[in-house]
C-alpha cells in the first residue's frame, strides 16, 4: 500500500467516462482481433484481459496454433499494439501466457509502451502429465498499465482483501480483521501446505478449469476460472468500465465482467464460439454469483491431517514424512471402516485402474456425460468389468465423481462438448424435475446417486420419458443436472427479488384449447379437489409445455395423473423474461412451501 494510486479514491466514486456512441458493447464480435482492435476508437477501453494462443499446436476451432517463431512474435506485437492503442491512458492490460513465449511477450509489451507492475505465477496441481519433462503446473499472468502513476487498482475495497495466514493457519488475534492484499503466486491448495509456507507467504487458491470440471462451459478447451478473472476485474476496473477480451473463446471474461457490473466486448475468430459466447452472455445478469468459491481456503475441505507418532525434538523432516506415509498406508487396508464408494478406502491400484477405464472409454466426453448417457455408461461399466475391478457400476461411477472433486481427473482430456442451453432443456424440464421427485419419494437419495446407478437411472428415464415423450434420456438427465448446477444463480436472482419482487398478478385460468404460443410463463397444475398445486412450472413456451403434459402419463402414480390433463385445474401468469429469471420468480412464489411434485432439496437450495 506504499504506492499512491490516484484512481481508487477518485475514479471509483465517479461515473465512467462517456463512451463513443458508435461503439457497440456487451457482446462477442465475430472476426480477427487485429482488425477489430484497429476499428475501435483510440482510448476507449479500461481493462483488457488476453489469453492468446500459446503457439504450441493446440487444436482450436479455426485458428492454426503452430506459427514460425518470428511470425508468432510479429503477430503478438501487432495485436498487443492494438491493445495499447485501444486502452485509455489509465487503462490496464493483463496477459496470460505459457512458458514457451512468456519472456519474449513480456519484453515485447514493454517495448510497445506498457509498464510492468507484476509477474504473477498461477500455480495449480493436477497439471497435464508429461512423459519426458517435469509436469507443467503453472501459467504466467503479466499485469501491465499504460501510466506508471495513474491507473485503477481498487486495493481499499473490502471485497478485494483476502484472509492472511495469521487468520487462516494460526488463528492469531493480531491479524488484521480486514485481511490483506494477495501475493503474486496463486496456488491450488494452500491449506495442505501449512508446513511449507510461513505466515508472510499467502497465496491465491484458484484451480484451473480442467476438462472434467463442472464449471466448464462445454464448447472451448481453454477456459479460465471465473474466480481468477473476477479478482482481476474487481481490482483493476470500476463498475461501468469497459472490459475487453480480444480472444473471447468461451466468453468467460465477458460473463464475469457482466456479473460484476462492467460493460464487455470480446473478439472471436470462430463463428461458432462467437454464437455460443453470446448465448452465455444472454443468460448472465449483473449480480449473478461467480462459479467457484470466492475464498476456497475458508470453504474447501482440508485434506485430513495424519496422526503422527510422537517423535522427539530434532526429528528430521524426512522422518516426519516417512511417519506420515506409514500412517497413510495403514488407512488403505481392506478393513477400513470407510464406505466402499469413498475414495479414502481405495488402494492406489484400484484408483489407477478406474481412471484408466474412464480414460480409455470416455471418447472425449466429460464425466457428466457419463452420468447422462446410457450408452456411454454401459461401455464404461463393461470396461471396468473387463479390467477386473471390484465393486458395482454405481460404486465405480460414484468413486469417479469423488476423484473428480479431488482433482484427480484433471489430466483426462475432454474434447467433445456437451452443450444444452435452457431452451434445449425447456421441453423436458418439468418431466425431469417430477421424475426426480418421484424417485426421492421412493426413498432414493441424491441425483448423482440415482444417475450413477444404471437401474435407478433407467427408472428415472421411464418416468421422465413418459412425461415428455420424444425427449431423449440424455436431454432429460442433463436438464436435471442443469437445474442443480444453476441453483446458485437461481438462488441469487430469487434473493434479489426480495427488495424488488416480481409483479405477481392474479393467476389466470388456462383454457387448454386456447393456449398462447411462444409465451414465457409460470403455470400451476392441481387436482380438482386439491387446494395446493401438484406442480408449479416455468417455461419459455406455455403452449408447447401444455402439449407435453397432455400426452400420456398413464404410468404415473394415480394421485399424480392430473399431470396428464384429466381432471386438472390449470392457471398461469405470463412473464417476458429468460427461463433462469422465470425459475427465480417461481422460487419467490413458492417460498418455503413447494408443491408435492417439486424437489424439496432443490427448492431449499433456491430459497434459503
Amino acid at each position: 500500500m506504499s504506492q499512491v494510486v490516484k484512481t481508487p479514491s477518485v475514479r471509483t466514486m465517479t461515473a465512467p467516462a462517456p463512451r463513443p456512441a458508435s461503439l457497440a458493447v456487451d457482446r462477442v464480435a465475430h472476426g480477427d482481433c487485429v482488425k477489430n482492435l484497429a476499428q475501435l476508437p483510440a482510448g476507449c477501453v479500461d481493462l483488457v484481459f488476453a489469453d492468446p494462443p500459446f503457439n504450441i499446436g493446440y487444436e482450436y476451432d479455426v485458428y492454426e496454433d503452430r506459427l514460425e517463431r518470428e511470425q508468432y512474435l510479429d503477430w503478438s506485437r501487432e495485436w498487443m499494439s492494438g491493445v495499447h492503442r485501444a486502452l485509455k491512458p489509465t487503462g490496464t492490460f493483463w496477459l496470460a501466457i505459457g512458458d514457451e513465449y512468456a519472456a519474449e511477450l513480456k519484453l515485447l509489451a514493454q517495448d510497445i509502451g506498457f509498464v510492468s507492475r507484476s509477474w504473477v505465477v498461477w500455480y495449480y496441481t493436477f497439471g497435464v502429465n508429461c512423459k519426458q519433462k517435469f509436469t507443467r503446473s503453472h501459467a504466467h499472468l503479466f499485469y501491465f498499465v499504460k501510466d506508471a502513476k495513474e491507473f485503477t487498482f481498487r486495493w481499499e475495497e473490502p471485497e478485494n482483501r483476502i484472509p492472511s495466514a495469521r487468520q487462516l493457519v494460526y488463528g492469531d488475534k493480531r491479524a488484521n480483521p480486514k485481511g490483506r492484499l494477495p501475493d503474486d503466486t496463486w496456488i491450488l491448495r494452500p491449506q495442505d501446505l501449512g508446513d511449507c509456507f510461513t505466515s508472510a507467504e499467502d497465496t491465491w487458491y484458484l484451480p484451473r478449469v480442467a476438462g472434467t470440471f463442472k464449471e466448464r462451459a462445454g464448447f472451448h478447451g481453454c477456459q479460465m476460472p471465473e474466480q481468477l478473472l473476477g479478482r482481476i476485474i474487481k481490482y483493476c476496473s470500476n463498475p461501468g468500465d469497459l472490459v475487453l477480451d480480444p480472444f473471447s473463446g468461451s466468453a468467460s471474461t465477458l460473463v464475469v465482467a457482466r456479473k460484476l457490473g462492467r460493460s464487455q466486448l470480446g473478439f472471436e475468430l470462430s463463428e461458432e464460439y462467437s454464437q455460443r459466447g453470446n448465448e452465455r452472455l444472454a443468460e448472465t445478469r449483473v449480480g449473478d454469483p461467480l462459479t467457484g468459491s470466492d475464498e476456497p481456503t475458508l470453504s474447501a475441505p482440508e485434506t485430513p491431517k495424519l496422526a503422527l507418532p510422537r517423535l522427539g525434538q530434532g526429528t528430521s523432516g524426512a522422518e516426519l514424512r516417512n511417519a506420515a506415509l506409514a500412517e497413510h498406508r495403514s488407512r488403505q487396508q481392506p478393513d477400513s471402516t470407510e464406505p466402499r464408494h469413498s475414495t479414502a478406502s481405495l488402494c492406489p491400484e484400484h484408483v489407477a485402474t478406474l481412471i484408466e477405464a474412464f480414460r480409455s472409454k470416455h471418447d472425449g466426453w466429460s464425466l457428466d456425460r457419463l452420468l447422462v448417457d446410457p450408452d456411454l455408461s454401459r461401455v464404461f461399466v463393461d470396461e471396468c468389468r473387463a479390467r477386473g475391478l471390484v465393486g458395482t457400476p454405481r460404486e465405480w461411477t460414484l468413486q469417479l465423481l469423488r476423484l473428480r472433486k479431488a482433482g484427480a481427473l484433471a489430466g483426462v482430456p475432454t474434447t467433445r462438448p456437451t452443450v444444452f442451453g435452457w431452451e434445449e432443456c425447456d421441453d423436458g424440464l418439468a418431466a425431469c424435475e417430477i421424475a426426480w421427485k418421484l424417485m426421492l419419494d421412493k426413498g432414493f437419495k441424491a441425483l448423482d446417486e440415482i444417475l450413477a446407478d444404471p437401474e435407478l437411472a433407467g427408472e428415472f428415464d421411464t418416468i421422465a420419458t413418459c412425461l415428455a415423450p420424444g425427449v431423449s434420456p440424455v436431454t432429460l438427465r442433463w436438464a436435471a443436472l442443469k437445474l442443480r448446477k444453476e441453483g446458485r444463480v437461481i438462488r441469487s436472482r430469487a434473493a434479489a427479488y426480495a427488495d424488488d419482487p416480481p409483479a405477481v398478478a392474479r393467476w389466470m385460468p388456462l383454457s387448454l384449447g386456447a393456449v398462447p404460443k411462444g409465451t414465457p410463463a409460470l403455470y400451476s397444475i392441481r387436482g380438482c379437489d386439491d387446494e395446493q398445486p401438484l406442480y408449479l412450472g416455468a417455461t419459455l413456451d406455455l403452449a408447447q409445455r401444455v402439449a407435453t403434459h397432455l400426452k400420456s402419463a398413464a404410468e404415473l402414480p394415480e394421485a399424480y395423473r392430473a399431470l396428464g390433463g384429466a381432471g386438472a385445474v390449470w392457471s398461469y401468469q405470463p412473464f417476458e423474461c429468460s427461463l433462469v429469471d422465470l425459475l427465480a420468480i417461481r422460487a419467490r412464489v413458492m417460498g418455503g412451501s413447494p408443491p408435492r411434485l417439486q424437489v424439496p432439496d432443490l427448492c431449499a437450495a433456491i430459497v434459503e
